[in-house]
């Protein structure tokens, strides 16, 4: 799949679901009920041990379904970015604004996600060729951030990661966000074993959205 058919299918989703674990089964698991749940664009975090392994068995298992796009997270250098592409990550997640990842990134033209929090950061990470930017921590701020950086910036695609729930994913949407992150608030069922309780969350962050999107 190309680069601009990966960003387009993330802005598509809306969202993108943040897959921690402390296991390759529950990662997988939790890949599974939020795929359920029509959330498509999963980010396996490289804190989940044997990553890169997880990241091949994700593309394996859901090659046959266009729609469901696997790329990599927590991803804080290079090395570390080539070792997801080579996995198979459709495109790649940081949580900082890195600019030799984003380099090599753009070498093999790969979407790559940086994270930002200012508008400096912001305009380094498109002139350096992001195509949307992960605004994080975005709950130190809220959804005001967005807005704030749209200002000077008005072309910035954002996507804020943290503090982001089904109930309030509405007033990202609303703020200017052209997708959002979602981790715990989202996968939080993982914890006991609900895999079904991630699915219905799945669902309901993806009505909100088109809700959202719809006004």
């Amino acid at each position: 799949m190309d680069k601009q058919t990966v960003l387009q299918k993330l802005q598509e989703c809306g969202i993108v679901a943040v897959v921690r674990g402390n296991s390759v089964e529950e990662a997988i698991a939790i890949t599974d009920a939020c795929v359920a749940g029509g959330v498509t664009a999963i980010e396996l975090t490289f804190t989940v041990p044997q990553a890169d392994k997880v990241i091949t068995e994700l593309c394996d298992r859901y090659q046959d379904n266009p729609d469901v796009l696997i790329g990599a997270g927590t991803v804080l250098d290079p090395e570390t970015a080539r070792a997801a592409m080579l996995a198979g990550a459709q495109y790649i997640v940081s949580p900082s604004l890195n600019i030799e990842t984003l380099q090599l990134c753009n070498s093999y033209a790969v979407p790559m996600i940086p994270g930002i929090m200012t508008v400096r950061e912001a305009l380094m990470a498109l002139e350096n060729g992001a195509d949307i930017l992960k605004v994080f921590p975005a709950d130190l701020f809220g959804p005001k951030i967005i807005k704030d950086i749209l200002g000077p910036v008005p072309h910035a695609k954002l996507m804020p990661t943290g503090g982001v729930h089904a109930d309030n994913v509405a007033e990202w949407i609303h703020a200017g966000a052209v997708a959002v992150g979602a981790g715990s608030s989202l996968t939080a069922g993982a914890k006991t074993g609900d895999y079904a309780a991630i699915t219905e969350t799945a669902k309901k962050f993806k009505a909100n959205i088109l809700a959202a999107r719809a006004k």
